[in-house]
């Protein structure tokens, strides 16, 4: 806060990443600060999902390009999320990173590397890759829990989310 004072309100709303949710954005003081990487942890049903989607709904009314990228649910469900919300999702690109069934079939599952070596870089290249293709303003994962399960350890978890801090492009990421 202390490198706002002395401007207008609605100056330093100017200046925030609005959240779509107005009682928040008054505690926020306008909204989300810029080119920040934020966490939203809860427990499930606790509302993340639902203040991901109305972030990346404002920016999107806003006329910025959004990046939701779903790591544990399909992109049919988000969209049943938002229908029973009565929202659309149009203007926001979704990148599903879900194991497809096909994966999940024992055939398909590794046995000369752990499947987090694999599968980690695979996700995280993929995450990426569309970060570059979409440049998008406003970021969401969800979940990270799901990063942190392929990482396996503490500390490859806190280097893939500097990953994703560091190739963010001026986004901000709940």
């Amino acid at each position: 806060m202390a490198a706002n004072v002395g401007l207008p309100p609605e100056a330093v709303s100017e200046i925030r990443a609005k959240t779509g949710i107005e009682g928040l954005d008054d505690i926020l003081c306008g909204g989300f600060t810029p080119n920040r990487l934020y966490l939203l942890e809860g427990v499930p049903g606790s509302g993340k999902t639902t203040l991901a989607m109305q972030f990346l709904q404002e920016g999107a009314r806003r006329g910025e390009s959004v990046l939701y990228v779903t790591l544990s649910e399909t992109e049919k469900e988000l969209r049943a999320v938002a229908a029973s919300h009565d929202w659309s999702l149009d203007g926001i690109a979704i990148h599903e990173s879900v194991p497809s069934e096909d994966s999940l079939q024992p055939d398909e599952q590794y046995t000369m590397f752990h499947a987090s070596e694999v599968e980690l870089g695979e996700t995280m290249k993929s995450i990426l890759a569309n970060v570059e293709r979409t440049k998008p303003s406003r970021v969401v994962v969800d979940s990270l829990s799901e990063l942190r399960l392929l990482a396996g350890n503490p500390l490859r978890y806190r280097l893939q989310i500097l990953a994703l801090k560091q190739f963010s492009p001026a986004g901000t990421a709940p």
